[in-house]
């Protein structure tokens, strides 16, 4: 419940903040800055070298790069079939492919599976939706940018990176078993642990109430697809077509069934990608989320 009310909290001091003259405008950016440039990457380089890869755990980290995959092709023929903006397309395929499986994620399937469950819910938070922002999300909000950019220009801004960086950096530490000494990682763990409500802080400095705002439809067919599309098909094939069950299924399909995740917000705001729109997913997915998850909840333990 703690996680629940700092998720509001947090939202609502970057809304408020909104209405104090002494604060530039342009805040968020500075906000989105530190967690891309410190937070982000410190997170990574504690979480990414205490991963142990292994077959048997192939379905939950797959699950978050299937997902992203899904949303890749579906917002990107909707977008052609449409002619809608790079920008509109690269927003969508970020914000409603990732899954915020940690912040609001963690307190969730703990309540509901225990720590059984919240070491599914960890691998599919560390291998599968952490390593797929700090790679392929990043790849494609360079790719929609309205800029045009050749391969090369494109390879250098993402290895230039900083959480690309870190990742790579922890993965070559995680392939070889090694991670740093403990009083190193209490300190990566520690700004680690500022992402999600610097995060939050900025998402809700930007958030805006506009009855008349173009983005509505977009914001309700982005959430549609992230909270009932996405979770669906995965429910569809591995429930229905290949009748697998179990906590490992049942986890994996609700971790995907969370609200946006925050960093990939992030992320298209910083790469400007319909600041507005991304902020909105994240704003009004995750309180709607409470209701689509307890729904996808019912589902998997009466069906």
């Amino acid at each position: 419940m703690a996680n629940f009310l700092l998720v509001f909290i947090c939202i609502i001091i970057g809304f408020l903040l909104q209405n104090v003259k002494q604060i530039p405008r342009n805040t968020h950016q500075s906000l989105n800055y530190y967690v891309l440039y410190v937070a982000l990457p410190s997170l990574a380089l504690y979480a990414i070298p205490k991963i142990s890869f292994t077959w048997n755990l192939a379905l939950p980290i797959s699950i978050a790069w299937i997902g992203f995959g899904l949303s890749f092709l579906f917002f990107y023929a909707l977008g052609s079939y449409f002619n809608w903006s790079k920008k509109l397309i690269g927003c969508l395929i970020l914000t409603s492919g990732l899954s915020n499986t940690s912040f609001v994620g963690f307190p969730i399937i703990e309540a509901l599976y225990g720590a059984e469950g919240m070491n599914i819910a960890i691998l599919i938070d560390q291998a599968g939706s952490f390593v797929v922002v700090t790679t392929l999300a990043v790849f494609v909000a360079t790719k929609f940018t309205n800029k045009t950019i050749k391969t090369g220009e494109m390879l250098v801004k993402i290895l230039k990176f900083p959480p690309f960086i870190a990742f790579t950096f922890a993965l070559i530490l995680a392939l070889l078993e090694l991670d740093f000494p403990k009083i190193v990682q209490i300190a990566f763990h520690k700004i680690g642990s500022t992402v999600s409500v610097v995060a939050l802080v900025a998402v809700g400095f930007q958030l805006k109430f506009e009855k008349r705002s173009k983005h509505w439809s977009f914001l309700i067919l982005g959430l549609a697809f992230k909270l009932l599309l996405l979770p669906g098909f995965f429910y569809f094939l591995y429930k229905i077509i290949l009748n697998k069950n179990g906590i490992i299924i049942d986890v994996s399909i609700l971790e995907m069934a969370m609200a946006p995740m925050i960093t990939g917000a992030i992320i298209a705001s910083n790469f400007g990608l319909k600041p507005k729109l991304s902020n909105m997913m994240v704003g009004f997915g995750i309180p709607i989320s409470f209701l689509t998850v307890a729904i996808w909840y019912y589902i998997l333990t009466n069906f």
